[in-house]
């Protein structure tokens, strides 16, 4: 994979990932239950949405500026969620802007890399959301395609999924790669078949260039992935 370093939400990582399929949109077009291709609307609404983003430099700028109360209270804890799982599990979370697939196709933007194994999702759910979560005592099957997602883009060895709310114990689920993760890259292959079969019927030719400067961004070895989910 390949890492940008720097803030996520600011210009370097709006750049990073413009027209790129991204962890968070993974339910857009992957089933939560199976991991597998939606034939979905929402599917097909997002391919375009991600053209648009590639050919349309003023449409990929433009400010999405509602912010709901559940995504303000999320962003004020995640640092306290974040300083919970470090003493938690006795490890720095590195912090990063965006983290590119091999192919520099698809992405995620992670709520902390650990080590060179490892990757952090963390929520603050609501807390009714919260209770929920604890009673299943599993990783919530809304978020295993983003979770699953990551374990794609990375190629790393588990993500851990934390919710974590004040007041309450929290939910800790490590997560590794498994059939699922297979079936995730299967359906980001073709899903990325998709776009390029509406760019080839609209005649885009190529997009505009979007390059990152190489001295924000630093390649890792490739990681060593078992057969199955080599793509």
């Amino acid at each position: 994979m390949k890492i940008i370093y720097g803030e996520q939400y600011d210009a370097r990582w709006r750049q990073a990932r413009r027209g790129k399929p991204t962890a968070s949109d993974a339910k857009r077009i992957i089933t939560p239950a199976k991991g597998e291709l939606s034939r979905s609307e929402t599917m097909r609404a997002y391919a375009c949405q991600l053209i648009a983003e590639l050919y349309d430099p003023n449409y990929f700028w433009r400010d999405d500026t509602y912010v709901s109360a559940a995504m303000k209270n999320g962003s004020m804890m995640e640092p306290e969620a974040r300083r919970y799982y470090e003493m938690n599990r006795g490890v720095d979370v590195e912090r990063v802007c965006f983290c590119l697939s091999d192919c520099e196709r698809f992405g995620c933007s992670p709520d902390g890399l650990v080590g060179t194994d490892g990757g952090l999702e963390a929520k603050s759910p609501e807390p009714h959301t919260h209770v929920s979560y604890l009673l299943g005592k599993v990783l919530p099957v809304e978020y295993k395609p983003q979770v699953h997602f990551c374990l794609a883009v990375t190629g790393r060895a588990w993500w851990d999924f934390l919710s974590y709310r004040r007041g309450f114990p929290p939910l800790l689920v490590r997560v590794e790669p498994d059939d699922y993760t297979e079936r995730v890259r299967d359906a980001i292959g073709e899903f990325l078949s998709v776009m390029d079969d509406i760019k080839r019927e609209l005649a885009l030719g190529d997009p505009p260039p979007n390059t990152i400067p190489d001295e924000l961004a630093m390649d890792y070895e490739p990681v060593e992935l078992p057969a199955a989910l080599a793509m």
